[in-house]
């Protein structure tokens, strides 16, 4: 049964107006050792500031506590009656309130809940698994797809423990650490499709395009930049997923803008091929993003540091 501070014995709300807590140290160290200076000097106070305190405890206890025999200040019987208890709420304060336990991943037997974009979970979902659990083999991981529309809830709802990916606009509640920047390629099915490096801007044009499209969209900065150089493309299929686009790339007429990393693991792994765009697509920042709140907690910090060295 947890101490009920906020009452008295009587049921009625205590007052704690005019309470320090500061006296409980003073008199420990008044009762450990039995000398004015010596508990000056213990807790970092000059001696007449802890003759003023002697005083206040005497006004706050009702009792003198400690009185001068010698050299020595001896305990009052009342002193000697409560200095058990001052000793154990200290003790109770400093374990239980002040000191943070080490954080162990190696005895971790909870949850990592890490919030990955569609693109993120497809390259790293696998390797970030295999590190964590290697550390913290007694630990579930569960991954959860977000995007920049529903960060912020999730990472409430789900109490992700951090996110990995591309969020633009972030909220003033996070905080984010950037890993590296994403280039593009164009990913096609050589046996469907035949470019030669350089491509040109025309045959860029012509050839239909699938688009990976977080936000259902099937337009975006890439036509913009076409239109100004008098060119324009026709997306044939759009999908917010990175599966589905390689999915559709594999034995179509389609070409796919897609970040370089995803392009040379599809290129490895089902005999696509990537070549650079006839055109400037804007890199971006892949991130590692946690709330604020957990910027000094240990084991956020272990779970973000090892995150950042496995992507990076």
């Amino acid at each position: 049964m947890g101490l009920d501070l906020s009452s008295s014995p009587t049921g009625k709300v205590f007052n704690w107006k005019g309470i320090d807590l500061n006296l409980l140290v003073a008199f420990q160290a008044l009762n450990q050792t039995q000398s004015v200076s010596l508990a000056a000097e213990r807790c970092h106070v000059s001696q007449s500031a802890m003759s003023h305190t002697l005083q206040r405890m005497r006004t706050q206890f009702d009792d003198p506590l400690f009185e001068r025999v010698g050299i020595k200040m001896v305990a009052t019987p009342r002193a000697i009656e409560i200095a058990p208890v001052v000793d154990q709420l200290l003790q109770t304060i400093h374990r239980d309130l002040l000191a943070k336990p080490k954080f162990e991943p190696a005895e971790y037997k909870g949850i990592w809940r890490i919030g990955l974009t569609d693109y993120a979970e497809q390259l790293f979902a696998a390797p970030l698994y295999d590190q964590i659990k290697h550390y913290s083999p007694n630990a579930q991981v569960s991954f959860i797809n977000v995007n920049r529309s529903n960060y912020q809830v999730l990472t409430e709802s789900e109490e992700i423990d951090v996110i990995v990916g591309s969020i633009a606009n972030l909220d003033n509640q996070f905080l984010k650490i950037k890993l590296y920047s994403e280039q593009h390629l164009c990913l096609f099915d050589p046996k469907m499709v035949n470019l030669e490096h350089p491509m040109e801007l025309e045959e860029f044009s012509r050839i239909e395009h699938a688009l990976v499209s977080p936000d259902g969209r099937l337009e975006t900065q890439v036509d913009k930049l076409l239109a100004k150089k008098g060119f324009a493309r026709r997306v044939g299929v759009a999908s917010r997923n990175f599966l589905t686009i390689r999915r559709l790339l594999i034995g179509r007429k389609l070409l796919c803008i897609v970040p370089k990393r995803f392009a040379q693991s599809e290129m490895d792994n089902h005999d696509l091929k990537a070549l650079p765009a006839p055109i400037e697509v804007p890199d971006f920042d892949i991130d590692l993003v946690y709330r604020k709140a957990f910027r000094a907690d240990e084991k956020n910090l272990w779970l973000r540091d090892l995150v950042s060295e496995v992507i990076k």
